[in-house]
This record gives C-alpha cells, sequence and structure tokens, in this order.
C-alpha cells in the first residue's frame, strides 16, 4: 500500500506552479527583450541621430543633417529636421553677412564721429546725456565722470561755468534750449562763450523728445568776417569809415533830425595836394592823408563821423548841435588845424582845404540831397579862392545844372567843329612890329554865343577834355601861322594837365609836321602852376621841347611864390609880365619896381619880357623906358579870328611911330 499524504502533494503542485511562473516569466523576459532590440532599432537610432545632431549644432554653431532613412515617419520627420537645419543654415550666413556689414558701418561711423571736427552730443527728453564724441569733450575740457550716459546737461553747464568756458548769457541759452525742444525742424544759433569763442550749434529735437546738437568752433570765421565787414567799411589808408559806413551813418543820425534834431554835413577837398603827391611822391602824400586824417579826429566830438571818400576827399556829420553856429566853428577849426605845417620823413609840407557845408533838415533830410548839397558849397568854396568854407545856397543847384549841360556841350563842341582860334598881337616896342601872334581859343556855343577860354577851360580840364582840346588848337594855330610872315612867331597856352605824360610832345610834333611850320617859330606859354605839378616830369618834357627847336615862356611871371626860383631850374626864352603890375603905370611906385627889376632880369638873362595887358599910351611909354621887351594888350587889337590878321600884318612892314598904332587900338 502505497501512502500519499497530503502535504507532499501540496509541495508537488508548488514546485510545478513555481516552474511554470519560472517559464512564464523567462518567456516574458525572453519576449521583451525580443521586443526592446527590435524597438531600438526601429526607433532609438532615428531619435540618437536627431539628437546627436542638435547637440553638436548647439555645441559648435554649425548646422548637422540626420540620416533621412525610408519612408515612415521617422523618415520624414528626419527630412523635415533636415530642410529646417538647411534653411537655419542659410539664414545664419545671412546674418553674419549682415552682422559684418554692420560691424563695418559701426566701426566707421565711431572712426567719423570721433574724428569729426565737430563736437556732437546726444540728451534724452530729460535732459540727460545719451552719448557725445570726443571733440565735444575736448572743446569744454570735460572729465569723464561727466560723458558717461546720463548725467544731467546741469552739471555739465556747472563745470564748464567754473572753467570760464559757459554761455556768456547762460539763463538765456537754457531758455533757448527749452524753445527748441518743442520745435520739429532743425535749428542753427551762434553762442558766444565766456572764454571769447563763439560756437555755433546746430540743434536738431528727436521724437522721443530728446535732441542731438553739434558743436562748432567758428571763433576764427568770426574774426576773418567781422575783418572783412571792417574792411568793408572803413578806409585802409587813414582807418576812416568810408563812403559806405558815412551813409550809414547818416541815415542813422537822419532819424534823429525827424524828431526835430539837427544836423550839418561838411564836404572836405585838400588844397595843394595834387602838388604834394606829384612832387614828394606817393609815399608822403600817403602820409600826409594819414596825418590830415589824424587831425580830424581830433576836430570832431565822439558822437560825430570823420570818413574819408577817396583821394584828398573827406566828409563830416555833425550831429545834436546849434545850427549853424557850431558847424561854423567846426569848419574853421578844420580849416586852421589842417593848414598849420606838416613835418612828414623830413619833408616841410603845408597845405589848406576848402569846406562845403548843407545842414538839415534847412538844406534837407535825404542823405543824397545832403551830400550833393555839401558837394555844391564845397564847388563854390574852391572858387572863391580856396582855403575856406561855404554853405549851401538854393541858386548853386541851378549854377550846378546849368555846369552839367555845359559839360554835355563841351563834349560835343570839338566833334561839332564849334572851337575857333583867335589871335592877339604882341608889338616889339624896339622895332615898333608885330614880332608875335598868342592863340586864344573861342567857342562858338550853338545857344550861348561866343565863349571866352574863362567860361569853359577849368571845366576842361576837369573832365579830362583839356588835352584833345589843346593838341587840336597846336594843329589849327600852325596851320594858320605857316601862312603868316617868316619872322612872326605863334604862342600858343598850355594847360598843366597836357604835361601828363609825353602825350604833348607828341601833339607838337604832329602840329609842326602837319602845318610845315618851323619850330623856332612856336612859342609855348606856360604858368607857374604847370611847374608846380610833378617837377621832375614837367622839366622833362620842357627839354624835350627845347630840343625840338620850341621857344619856351612863362606866363603871369611875379604873381606866384616861387617864379624867380622856376627861372634857376629852367632856362626860359619869354618871361610875360602879369596885367596886374601893367594897371597901375604910369604912377604906382611898387609896381614900376617889380617892371624895371623883371626887365633888367630878363636883359641879364637873355630872356624877352612882355607886358600883357597894355591899354593907354602912357602905359606904353613907362614900358619902353623901363626896358620893356614887348607889349599886348587893347591898345594894339583885341584878339581877331585868322581871316581879320590882314591888316595886322601888314603893319609889321610899316614904319615905327606912334601914328602907325592908333588905328589898331580896341574900339
Amino acid at each position: 500500500m502505497v501512502r500519499f499524504t497530503t502535504d507532499e502533494v501540496d509541495e508537488e503542485r508548488r514546485a510545478r506552479r513555481e516552474f511554470t511562473l519560472l517559464v512564464m516569466a523567462f518567456g516574458f523576459v525572453l519576449a521583451t527583450a525580443t521586443t526592446a532590440f527590435g524597438f531600438r532599432r526601429a526607433v532609438g537610432r532615428p531619435l540618437g541621430s536627431l539628437l546627436s545632431a542638435i547637440r553638436q549644432t548647439s555645441a559648435t554653431g554649425r548646422y548637422y543633417l540626420v540620416p533621412e532613412g525610408g519612408r515612415d515617419e521617422f523618415g520624414v520627420v528626419a527630412k523635415a529636421f533636415n530642410a529646417m537645419q538647411r534653411q537655419l543654415q542659410e539664414k545664419s550666413e545671412h546674418l553674419s553677412v549682415a552682422l559684418g556689414q554692420l560691424q563695418t558701418q559701426n566701426e566707421r561711423f565711431n572712426a567719423a564721429l570721433a574724428n569729426m571736427p565737430h563736437g556732437l552730443c546726444m540728451f534724452d527728453l530729460h535732459k540727460r546725456l545719451v552719448v557725445c564724441n570726443a571733440r565735444y569733450t575736448e572743446m569744454y575740457g570735460l572729465p569723464e565722470h561727466l560723458t558717461c550716459p546720463s548725467t544731467p546737461l546741469l552739471d555739465i553747464l556747472q563745470f564748464r561755468g567754473e572753467a570760464g568756458n559757459a554761455p556768456v548769457h547762460l539763463d538765456t541759452y537754457t531758455n533757448q534750449h527749452e524753445e527748441l525742444a518743442r520745435r520739429a525742424d532743425t535749428t542753427a544759433f551762434n553762442c558766444k562763450l565766456e572764454d571769447g569763442r563763439t560756437i555755433r550749434i546746430s540743434h536738431r529735437p528727436m521724437s522721443d523728445g530728446g535732441y542731438v546738437a553739434a558743436h562748432e568752433d567758428i571763433t576764427e570765421i568770426v574774426r576773418v568776417e567781422a575783418q572783412i565787414s571792417y574792411m568793408a567799411h572803413h578806409d585802409t589808408l587813414t582807418d576812416l569809415p568810408n563812403r559806405l559806413l558815412f551813409r550809414k551813418k547818416l541815415e542813422g543820425a537822419l532819424m534823429q533830425v525827424r524828431r526835430n534834431a539837427q544836423l550839418g554835413v561838411l564836404y572836405l577837398d585838400l588844397d595843394q595836394f595834387k602838388a604834394v603827391n606829384d612832387t614828394l611822391g606817393h609815399p608822403i602824400g600817403d602820409a600826409l592823408l594819414q596825418a590830415v586824417a589824424e587831425r580830424l579826429r581830433g576836430c570832431v566830438r565822439d558822437t560825430d563821423t570823420v570818413a574819408r571818400f577817396g583821394g584828398d576827399e573827406f566828409a563830416i556829420v555833425q550831429v545834436g548841435t546849434e545850427q549853424p553856429y557850431h558847424t561854423t566853428e567846426l569848419a574853421q577849426r578844420i580849416i586852421e588845424r589842417l593848414s598849420a605845417p606838416y613835418d612828414l620823413n623830413g619833408h616841410h609840407v603845408v597845405i589848406g582845404v576848402s569846406v562845403g557845408i548843407a545842414l538839415a533838415p534847412n538844406d534837407g533830410i535825404d542823405p543824397d540831397h545832403l551830400l550833393k548839397a555839401a558837394d555844391m558849397a564845397l564847388y563854390r568854396a574852391k572858387a572863391d579862392g580856396r582855403g575856406t568854407f561855404r554853405y549851401f545856397e538854393p541858386d548853386m543847384d541851378a549854377k550846378m545844372q546849368a555846369r552839367r549841360v555845359l559839360e554835355l556841350d563841351l563834349r560835343k563842341a570839338l566833334l561839332n567843329g564849334e572851337f575857333e582860334v583867335y589871335y592877339q598881337p604882341l608889338i616889339n616896342i624896339a622895332e615898333d612890329r608885330v614880332s608875335c601872334f598868342e592863340a586864344l581859343l573861342r567857342w562858338n556855343h550853338p545857344l550861348r554865343g561866343q565863349l571866352l577860354p574863362d567860361d569853359f577851360i577849368s571845366l576842361a580840364e576837369e573832365i579830362g577834355l583839356i588835352s584833345q582840346i589843346g593838341a587840336w588848337v597846336l594843329r589849327q594855330a600852325a596851320m594858320d601861322a605857316a601862312e603868316w610872315l617868316d619872322d612872326i612867331r605863334l604862342a600858343v597856352n598850355l594847360s598843366s594837365a597836357q604835361f601828363k605824360g609825353l602825350g604833348l610832345v607828341q601833339d607838337v610834333v604832329v602840329a609842326l609836321e602837319a602845318s610845315g611850320l618851323p619850330a623856332s617859330r612856336l612859342e609855348l606859354e606856360i604858368t607857374e602852376t604847370v611847374m608846380l605839378h610833378d617837377t621832375g616830369n614837367t622839366l622833362a618834357i620842357l627839354h624835350k621841347l627845347r630840343e625840338l627847336g620850341v621857344r619856351i615862356s612863362m606866363d603871369d611871371f611875379g604873381t606866384g611864390y616861387s617864379s624867380l626860383s622856376y627861372l634857376r631850374k629852367f632856362p626860359f626864352d619869354k618871361i610875360k609880365i602879369d596885367r596886374s603890375f601893367i594897371g597901375d603905370l604910369p604912377g604906382g611906385g611898387d609896381a614900376v619896381a617889380i617892371i624895371k627889376a623883371i626887365s633888367g632880369l630878363g636883359a641879364s638873362l637873355g630872356m624877352t619880357t612882355t607886358a600883357e595887358g597894355v591899354e593907354n599910351w602912357a602905359q606904353l611909354d613907362k614900358l619902353r623906358l623901363e626896358g620893356c621887351t614887348e607889349v599886348q594888350g587893347y591898345l594894339f587889337s583885341p584878339a581877331r579870328p585868322a581871316s581879320q590878321l590882314a591888316d595886322l600884318l601888314s603893319y609889321a612892314l610899316g614904319s615905327k611911330g606912334r601914328g602907325h598904332m592908333g588905328p589898331y587900338r580896341a574900339v
């Protein structure tokens, strides 16, 4: 009998169950392992490659691709990942190029900012510094801590005030910035600093309420502009205001006249200045003008204006005075001080001055009208003998208008053939015959009739026509004289203006060649005025004329201060005694003594002496007694046209005697 106990059966059952569970567990593990291996091949590897590419891209910045595999989901993801990587790489390359360009641009901007000649600064809405360049720091000597961002503008201005380079008007400067902040356009203004510099500030508002400003140091530009402006308004030689500034001063002064004030305009012209300038040279002439300017400054008050118009012309505006009393005092003071001798580099110089005066508002309140009135008064002062002053008078304007009309007519007279030469005889006392004819110009004006030289010669000299007229007289007179007897000479007067240059010598040569008149029959008469102007050049021309064979005569001898000295400088052939001495004959002890002395002087020097203005027999007898060589005057004949000289030419062959002179006395 086999006996089984329950415990054994239970043990066996438990063992079988455990084995079965063990087999099942192994199978599960085996199945799980098999499944995991397959999953790893199908899923793990693609995910690992993707993760590796991401890590490498992140670590190196380069874009890595993954194998794209099959057509399953993982293949689709791989393709999308690779496309994304390629796009990111392309964008990264573009971004790198852009960043490189931006860096280059920033470097250039920084270089330009650091090297620009202007100071540049940027402030925000609250007037705190955003950025500034090195030039801005240098311009105001700012320490480093004041150039940091967020530095308040007031701190910078406070430092500049302590350093002495703040704006002169700081309150105005601050208010100006407040006003500019409310504007939308760029504004530029000049700012004067306490250290004397001038800064040009260009202010540009920004949309956020701040602004950008460029600071340029224009101190030198302002100095040069001021110098140019000063030179444009002042005479460079005397440093006096010029005509332009004088007019502005006059316009300003006339504004006061419109408020019941008064002023005087004085127009000045120096007497004998040209003689000094021509004789002693331009450096002495310039020194004289400077000395005159200094004396004029001493004649006026600080409220008056002294100006130089050019040449030897000056003008003065005298304001706020009692007229005409104070203006008369000023004119007299000017004449007195300017007439005092000058010592210029060792040269003793004496000149005079003529003054014309116009008053406002009596003579007008327009600048041009007043200057014109003063100029007309000056013309009257010079006509009245110079060295004096004259006030403007209403009739002066009419006379100046007439003078202007005469000037226009004179310019046409030569072309229209309106000039004619008249001749007055000179009688040789010893031989009792006509020895010479003096050519005297006449102007047959179409409206005013015949005009004498005193009516137009000075005007011709002023407007520069005298050389042309003089050349015509020489040619015409020489042509007429060529028809006279061979022993009768021709005398022609010369103006000092004809001695400018060598044109006079050429005119004489042309006249002699065209007419065939021998040079020995031509006498050229000059006055002492000719000798006053550029003596060296004048003497050179006189010697050239003498070399041609022409005779030279000094007219109006005895009336000047240096007549005798001129006889030493040039050997004249004839001296003509001025008519002012003849009028006192036969009495007048002084006149007789002078005539006797001149006649004796002429005889001792081998010169002919001619007395002008002889009008009666008593004068002729006295001149004959005192040894005079020739006489000229209405006793014998007035000036006649060439067509009426026949009887005077025949008289040259007549016999001696008073009876033969009678018919030729003036009537």
